[in-house]
């Protein structure tokens, strides 16, 4: 599963500090929009999976969209952050930007939009996906209606409500010593390496899926598994949950195809990472190391 890194030699970001800016105004989701707009309004609009976005990384406004007649296919309404407004709109596949504005996918947008700003984006591409490949029941084949009481769409004819997919993650250092244990996927820019990741199976628990995914994909036993935190990841619609280990036996033994390489690293000698701190592979790393400082 591909997770990046920390970036450079950037500042340590710790993640509280991370967390308490995205959670500084809270966001309040609802499902329905008021009759009533009152206050500011902030717009997430998506060609596909790509946020359209300023060469400074602000959002467009609803005047800008209805000035170059950017009509959305579909809409929906998030909730509000402090006084404004949210929605989610997806623009037709073959849309232009605006002059001015480009699509970038959010992983690109890591380092260059706000935390809270990039967390809205990423509920705001799940629900829209979501929203264009339920359209149909998957029981019976008719068409859905969005709820009006809770986020799902419900069958015309059946009543199956079928809700978001969300995909439990787990995201997991291991560490010895004064060492931490990295790895590459196959679809990482050169040099880069970041924490161990994985999917949670049918009837498993957390802890036992943080012992799998490191077994299977370095051939390492682990202990002292302990949950860090947790952080919504939209790449597609997983919900990461990020844990810490000790080193318990084993040597590395890669699978060849999930990892390409791992290897451990001294806290002072560690390799490229990614620019930004907004994931939480970022923030797992960044805590091996200031603990490390502080021995």
């Amino acid at each position: 599963m591909e997770i990046f890194g920390t970036g450079g030699r950037a500042p340590w970001c710790r993640l509280r500090e991370v967390m308490a800016v995205i959670h500084e105004v809270p966001f309040e989701p609802a499902i329905v929009a008021p009759e009533s707009i009152v206050g500011p309004v902030q717009w997430f609009v998506f060609r596909k999976r790509e946020l359209l976005v300023t060469a400074a990384g602000s959002l467009p406004t609803k005047e800008i969209l209805d000035e170059h007649r950017l009509g959305p296919e579909s809409s929906l309404y998030l909730g509000m952050q402090g006084d404004t407004h949210c929605f989610a709109a997806r623009l037709p596949d073959g849309s232009t930007p605006p002059p001015g504005m480009t699509y970038r996918d959010l992983r690109s947008l890591f380092a260059s939009i706000e935390p809270h700003i990039h967390q809205i984006a990423g509920r705001a591409v799940q629900l829209l996906d979501w929203e264009q490949t339920h359209q149909l029941c998957g029981a019976c084949g008719q068409p859905t209606e969005p709820s009006t009481i809770d986020r799902s769409r419900v069958c015309s004819d059946c009543g199956l409500a079928q809700f978001p997919r969300l995909a439990p993650a787990i995201i997991v250092t291991v560490e010895r010593d004064d060492e931490i244990l990295l790895a590459r996927s196959p679809h990482f820019p050169p040099g880069l390496y970041s924490t161990l990741a994985g999917f949670v199976e049918p009837g498993e628990s957390v802890e036992e899926c943080v012992a799998r995914e490191v077994r299977e994909e370095v051939g390492v036993e682990v202990d002292q598994i302990r949950y860090f935190d947790s952080q919504p990841w939209p790449f597609p619609n997983s919900l990461m949950l990020g844990f810490t280990t000790t080193w318990k036996s084993g040597e590395i033994q890669i699978d060849g195809q999930e990892i390409v390489d791992a290897r451990w690293f001294h806290c002072d000698d560690m390799p490229t990472r990614f620019p930004g701190n907004i994931s939480i592979s970022q923030w797992l790393i960044d805590d091996f190391l200031r603990r490390r400082a502080g021995r």
